[in-house]
């Protein structure tokens, strides 16, 4: 990190601090809070609920864990390094003063006790919102395990808090990380995030699955991903295709392709915002219950409609089936029909509409000659 971030005067040994910021944030690169693969910067542009840019310092606060992750180079450490929270906070304050963040991204290894840990992420929070007056954006991880009265305290101090379930069930769970349980400290969390959540009118949780780890099937994932949207009342899910690290105990088990990820976030955007049921969603998978590397809308599409489609007679669902149309193309063009009729395909590219699209559709009686 470029020392002008540790401003001269601190009050803690600059190089010993520096070291450890580098080594703490870089820890945090495989987790996410944005759907885009996260990088090895130290500070990290996420997406607002506006869909502002919001620029955010991400770290750990301490690279010990006691769990037996078999993907986390972290797994079993004792003897690592961590912040204190005068120190964490500190910086926070530096970074924010200095222009350089608008918020942060707090995460941990479960330390040698999570309640312990967490006391400490909660304790540098308490004092970045209490003695500097920080009003800046605060993701903060719930570690597995967490007491309820830590959990209540974390969902008051940050914007947004999470616990990564990582895996689709508590089997898999258990060959990625045989020291955690899976419904107790996993899932019966996110149940009590969702209880205070429900009482307040602010906040939000998300979580996180590592994909392809342990031989789970994509089917498998989403199963576990509709329980997330419909059970919890996560705001978002993030994947992240698992990459074998020298030093873990995974480390000669095959890497996942990236399109894999890319994949399963697009089959989430269809369930969660194109409204898809989860019946219909089905049909992307192959007979083994994997997506192939091909959008799955696209999959879906040429399962399901009839083709070509009458863009000045279809409905809203049956447009936003149509690859290159969206949400708000859809509603463009169903706006654009009550003053005109749509005549040719620059019509709909004015639209929003993607070029891709026009193969599927009929456009005032003319239908493309090959439809793919």
């Amino acid at each position: 990190m470029d020392r002008s971030i540790l401003a001269q005067g601190a009050s803690f040994d600059l190089e010993d601090v520096d070291q450890r910021v580098q080594t703490l944030s870089r820890s945090t690169r495989y987790d996410r809070c944005c759907h885009r693969r996260n990088d090895d910067s130290l500070i990290y542009s996420a997406s607002g609920r506006d869909g502002c840019r919001i620029r955010l310092f991400r770290t750990l606060f301490t690279n010990e864990c006691y769990h037996q992750c078999g993907y986390c180079p972290n797994a079993g450490t004792s003897n690592g390094c961590s912040y204190t929270p005068e120190e964490l906070s500190d910086l926070v304050v530096r970074l924010r003063r200095e222009g350089r963040i608008d918020g942060l991204f707090l995460s941990s290894g479960a330390g040698r006790d999570e309640d312990t840990t967490m006391e400490g992420m909660l304790e540098t929070v308490r004092i970045l919102r209490d003695r500097h007056g920080f009003s800046g954006y605060i993701h903060l991880k719930i570690l597995p395990g967490t007491s309820r009265d830590l959990i209540e305290q974390a969902v008051e101090l940050a914007e947004r808090v999470s616990i990564n379930i990582e895996a689709p069930s508590g089997d898999v769970m258990q060959e990625l990380s045989p020291t955690k349980d899976y419904e107790r400290d996993i899932l019966e969390r996110q149940m009590y995030i969702r209880d205070i959540l429900a009482r307040r009118s602010s906040g939000s949780q998300t979580t996180q699955l590592v994909i392809g780890a342990a031989g789970e099937t994509d089917l498998e994932i989403f199963h576990r991903v509709v329980k997330e949207y419909r059970e919890i009342g996560v705001s978002r899910v993030y994947y992240s295709a698992f990459v074998p690290l020298k030093g873990t105990i995974f480390e000669h088990r095959t890497p996942q392709a990236r399109w894999r990820e890319s994949r399963l976030y697009q089959l989430d955007w269809l369930y969660r915002v194109y409204g898809m049921s989860p019946e219909e969603i089905k049909n992307a998978f192959d007979d083994d219950g994997f997506l192939i590397d091909q959008d799955p809308k696209v999959t879906l599409a040429r399962e399901s409609l009839d083709w070509p489609l009458d863009v000045n007679e279809a409905d809203l669902q049956s447009l936003i089936r149509v690859p290159g149309i969206g949400p708000e193309s859809a509603r463009r063009i169903i706006s654009y029909r009550r003053r005109n009729r749509i005549v040719c395909p620059s019509d709909l590219i004015r639209l929003g509409v993607r070029r891709k699209a026009i193969p599927y559709l009929k456009i005032n009686g003319w239908v493309q000659k090959r439809l793919f």
